[in-house]
């Protein structure tokens, strides 16, 4: 079984800075894609920011220049660093993971799912 766990979230005032972490594991041969979503009450879940295996990262332009995320391959996690926290990055973070795994007789890829983490910024 494959599971994606997310840690790092909290209430902080604005102006200030949170770290998300998201752990996959189980059993898979490779991590490729990661990104980070947010879902706040009544909308819709949104991209924030993804990165390649490789390391090539893209942002949505609500968070560009303040968030960033970054992996640690050898680990299977991806973080998140959030600064400039403003209330309207409250939401449910949600890690997602693109995935090499073994489905007999050959590997295929699938996306994985976290529970997701809250952030609440104050005012």
């Amino acid at each position: 079984q494959v599971q994606l766990v997310e840690s790092g979230g909290g209430l902080v005032q604005a102006g200030g800075s949170l770290r998300l972490s998201c752990v996959a594991s189980g059993s898979f041969f490779s991590v490729n894609a990661m990104r980070w979503y947010r879902q706040a009450p009544g909308n819709q879940r949104e991209l924030v920011a993804g990165v390649t295996s490789g390391g090539s990262t893209d942002y949505a332009d609500s968070v560009k220049g303040r968030f960033t995320i970054s992996r640690d391959n050898a680990k299977n996690t991806v973080y998140l660093q959030m600064n400039g926290l403003k209330p309207e990055d409250t939401a449910v973070y949600v890690c997602n993971a693109d995935l090499t795994i073994m489905i007999l007789p050959r590997t295929t890829r699938r996306d994985y799912w976290g529970r997701g983490t809250q952030v609440t910024v104050s005012s």
